[in-house]
C-alpha cells in the first residue's frame, strides 16, 4: 500500500495567507473585478481539490520562494486533509458567485465571508477548518463501520 502524499504544514498556511488577500480584495472590489478574482481563487481551489494540493500555484510560490528561505520541516503532514479543504473552499466560492452572479449578493458576500474567515483562521493560527471537517468524518466513518 502506498503512502499518502505528504506536504509541508507551512504550505498550506501560506496558501491560506494568499487566499485571504485575494477573498479580502474581491469583498471591497466592484463587479466584475470581484467575480474574477473569485474565478481565480475557485481555479486555485479547483486544483488543491482534483489535483494536488502541491499542485496549486500558491504551492509552487511557497516551494520556489518561502521554503527556500526556510529552515526544513520538522515534519510533514498528510496532505489529503487539506487537499479536502480546498474542496470545501470550492463550494463556498461556487456559492459566493452563484450568489452575486444571479442578484443574490447577500449570499455572494456571506459565502465569500466565511470562506474568508476559515483562510484568516489558517493563516494566523495554523486552525484548518477543512482539515479537521475531513478529519472528524474520517473518525466518524470509522465508528460507524
Amino acid at each position: 500500500m502506498s503512502r499518502p502524499s505528504q506536504v509541508d504544514p507551512r504550505g498550506p498556511r501560506v496558501a491560506a495567507a494568499l487566499t485571504s488577500l485575494v477573498l479580502a480584495v474581491a469583498l471591497v472590489v466592484p463587479p466584475p473585478a470581484r467575480e474574477f478574482l473569485l474565478v481565480l481563487q475557485g481555479a486555485v481551489f479547483t486544483i488543491g481539490a482534483f489535483v494536488s494540493v502541491a499542485a496549486t500555484p500558491y504551492a509552487l510560490f511557497f516551494r520556489g520562494v518561502v521554503r527556500p528561505r526556510l529552515a526544513p520541516p520538522t515534519d510533514l503532514e498528510d496532505a489529503r486533509p487539506p487537499q479536502f479543504a480546498q474542496l470545501v473552499g470550492l463550494i463556498f466560492v461556487v456559492v459566493a458567485l452563484a450568489g452575486f452572479l444571479t442578484g443574490l449578493d447577500a449570499l455572494g458576500y456571506g459565502a465569500a465571508a466565511a470562506a474568508l474567515v476559515a483562510a484568516l483562521l489558517n493563516a494566523a493560527t495554523g486552525f484548518c477548518l477543512g482539515c479537521e471537517l475531513y478529519l472528524t468524518s474520517r473518525r466518524l466513518a470509522k465508528s460507524l463501520a
